[in-house]
């Protein structure tokens, strides 16, 4: 088992060289309030004076330290390997000055501060970047111990105000690693129960599996008082024990004190004071405990350790080969990642792409999405008689008949305003092939292999710039061609067409009906003279007043006696006559009613006779007509609101055909104009605008960020194997 521990130190060694933390290695955290003695545990256990020393905060990095113990037997050979043919029985090396030894360890103490003053700055500050040193000795046991920095709780001299929960967030750090052994250091001479090194860890090691109890400065106690209480676990029990050491006061650092007659003293104390306890306490049971508390942990940890190590090995071999190999021919990798952004991009719109999204419609099925729903609905909207309305109708049908009343619907009309509304189809036609192009060009980014992309970020952009033009280019023709199907379905009003056949029966059966209800109203209305001069016979008048219009425009009036017949008009039948005579009578009054603002002599009575006109009466005003509105008032005859729903049925006719014909005609002209046409020539395209010679070194310059991330994941690949390979030379023997 004590091969156990050196292969930690391996691992160790391994990881913080690529500066990674993916490995939770087992270790023990040295932890204590500031001036508690850590610092004089450890040199205790070296052997060796090689801690910085002073007052206030000293220790301002964390040091990681491993203690290898060599023997005789093999020490040469470790020398030889270690040292480069260095004679020394005992020597340290710095993980960050790579193979430089140092046998003096004055120079070790130095280079700790200097290290630490690089990092941390001189103001008392700490950092976390942690300080590896090996020890290699016959003296030492193999243990690898974490010497972190005082607990304190006032800021002194130069220290940030928050130095309290720096080195609190930086014990946390180490002492939350579930394979890490807790070392609570706490004086003696101070209440046991307010220790706070205790209390931190009871906090992330609430079962005490973990947690080891030292207590320093035993011979420092009021006089009159002892441990025993605490050492013997009366006080606050910790499940691994606690062990209490005596370590050199600051008169004998100052006096040099050498270690070993330290230790002596340590035991000469622990036999006067704590004679029952004194073999379970002192600096060499404690080393020996913290080697077997290790070795234990790492054998518990190791199993896990392995799975851990063999699962980032696969993570890491994936995300180095996302990343891609080194270039060696780059012509041939560029015709490589053209042809698979044109084949991806091509399959994307067909619907075979390998990386299918589940999230949203993209691609083939986000332009059929467009044709029949989208582009479909919204042609379904399209109301046929929208924006006309009954007086648009009425006034292109006044229109096209000029001066001359109309017997039937002037076809021109109805040309008129079915074109109008056919022009209301190119709008949403020509959106239809907007949306289409968005969807084309988003689809860029769903092609081609992320990682690639990111890994040439010029070729990227050329690629995207190659195939937004490319569909750019398509845009006006395929805009032209849908404004064409509109054009050549206004160019050719087609009313024989055979779904126009059924319109066209309406429109002449509701013409017949026009007929026969005109027929009907004359009928109607000659009726209602031919009473009205039935009425007239009965009537008791004493005279009929015939008012005749002469050529001159002049009004000429006679009077009849009741008794004196009127004068017979050739070719004329008596209703006939009688017609005539009741309209020009009717037409008197009227002009009658016009002349009453002017003075006139009354007529002479009845039996009189005829007279001619005075001349004020026989003189006409002149009657000027109101101009004609631009808009006149128009109130709809039944027969002209017939007209209008006969012009209204054939227009919504002939607009669902045309509509039903732009419906299927505009998604073929995308097709045929856009889509297929991009896709059966974007791969020469590329080729041509992106394969030259000049231009391949540029377009395959490597993102820095790429670069960067592959370095780092192929030295983490090489980290972990050279881990698995360590792990792996370990035999189940030495787990037992």
């Amino acid at each position: 088992m004590e091969a156990l521990i050196p292969v930690i130190n391996k691992l160790q060694d391994v990881f913080n060289t690529v500066g990674s933390e993916t490995i939770q290695l087992p270790q023990i955290v040295v932890i204590g309030n500031q001036s508690s003695g850590k610092s004089s545990v450890l040199e205790t256990l070296v052997g060796h004076d090689f801690l910085p020393r002073g007052t206030g905060i000293v220790t301002r990095r964390p040091l990681v330290l491993q203690l290898l113990h060599i023997s005789k037997d093999c020490s040469s050979k470790s020398r030889q390997e270690d040292m480069q043919n260095v004679t020394a029985q005992e020597w340290a090396k710095f993980l960050h000055t790579k193979n430089k030894i140092y046998t003096d360890f004055g120079e070790v103490c130095k280079e700790i501060e200097n290290e630490t003053d690089r990092m941390s700055g001189t103001n008392k500050g700490i950092c976390p970047e942690p300080i590896v040193l090996k020890i290699y000795s016959p003296k030492v046991v193999n243990l690898t111990l974490v010497d972190l920095p005082g607990l304190t709780k006032v800021p002194v001299g130069d220290q940030p105000p928050d130095i309290e929960t720096q080195i609190r967030d930086l014990a946390i750090h180490y002492i939350s690693n579930p394979n890490s052994v807790i070392l609570a250091v706490t004086a003696a001479n101070t209440d046991f129960a307010t220790s706070e090194a205790l209390k931190l860890a009871r906090d992330f090691d609430p079962d005490g599996r973990r947690t080891l109890a030292v207590i320093t400065k035993l011979d420092l106690m009021d006089a009159g008082t002892d441990a025993m209480d605490v050492l013997c676990g009366r006080v606050i029990p910790v499940k691994l024990g606690i062990i209490g050491v005596v370590n050199r006061s600051q008169a004998d650092i100052n006096n040099k004190k050498e270690l070993a007659e330290s230790l002596k003293d340590e035991a000469t104390f622990l036999q006067k004071k704590y004679p029952s306890i004194a073999n379970r306490n002192g600096t060499p049971y404690l080393a020996k405990t913290l080697n077997r508390l290790l070795m234990h942990h790492i054998r518990d940890c190791l199993p896990e350790l392995k799975t851990r190590v063999n699962v980032l090995i696969a993570q890491f071999q994936s995300l180095l080969n996302s990343f891609g190999e080194p270039i060696s021919d780059k012509s041939q990798l560029l015709l490589q990642i053209i042809t698979r952004f044109a084949s991806a991009y091509c399959s994307t719109i067909e619907g075979t792409s390998r990386n299918i999204e589940t999230s949203e419609l993209c691609g083939g099925a986000r332009i059929c999405y467009i044709f029949h729903e989208t582009f479909g609905r919204t042609l379904e909207s399209v109301d046929p008689l929208g924006g006309l309305n009954a007086r648009d109708i009425l006034t292109a049908i006044r229109n096209a008949t000029g001066p001359r009343p109309a017997l039937f619907v002037p076809e021109i009309s109805f040309e008129l305003l079915v074109k109008r509304q056919i022009r209301r189809l190119e709008e949403p036609s020509l959106r239809c092939v907007e949306l289409v192009h968005e969807e084309m060009q988003r689809m860029i980014q769903h092609c081609g292999t992320h990682q690639e992309m990111l890994r040439f970020p010029k070729l990227h952009e050329r690629i995207v710039d190659v195939v937004t033009n490319c569909l750019r280019q398509r845009l006006p023709p395929t805009n032209a061609m849908v404004e064409n199907l509109v054009q050549i379905e206004l160019a050719y009003i087609n009313t024989k067409h055979p779904d126009f056949s059924e319109a066209q029966l309406v429109h002449k059966a509701m013409m017949g009906n026009n007929l026969v209800e005109n027929d009907t109203h004359k009928t109607h209305s000659q009726r209602n003279v031919l009473d009205k001069i039935q009425e007239d016979k009965d009537r008791t008048s004493s005279s009929i007043t015939n008012v005749r219009f002469l050529p001159d425009g002049s009004i000429r009036e006679r009077i009849y006696e009741k008794s004196t017949p009127p004068p017979v008009v050739d070719n004329l039948n008596g209703s006939s006559w009688r017609l005539s005579n009741l309209m020009r009578q009717n037409r008197a009054d009227q002009a009658s009613s016009d002349r009453s603002s002017e003075p006139s002599n009354s007529l002479p009575g009845s039996g009189a006779n005829s007279a001619s006109p005075s001349p004020s009466r026989t003189k006409k005003g002149i009657n000027l007509l109101p101009e004609v509105p631009e808009q006149p008032v128009m109130k709809l005859s039944s027969r002209e609101q017939r007209d209008c729903e006969v012009i209204e049925r054939l227009i919504k006719s002939y607009f669902m055909i045309v509509r039903k014909n732009i419906q299927d005609s505009t998604p073929k002209a995308i097709m045929h104009f856009l889509v297929n046409h991009v896709k059966d020539h974007l791969q020469s395209e590329l080729v041509c605008q992106l394969y030259k010679k000049e231009e391949i070194e540029t377009l395959l310059e490597e993102s820095v960020h790429i670069a960067a991330r592959r370095k780092e994941a192929s030295e983490m690949l090489q980290a972990l194997q050279r881990a698995s390979q360590i792990i792996g030379e370990i035999r189940e023997i030495h787990l037992w």
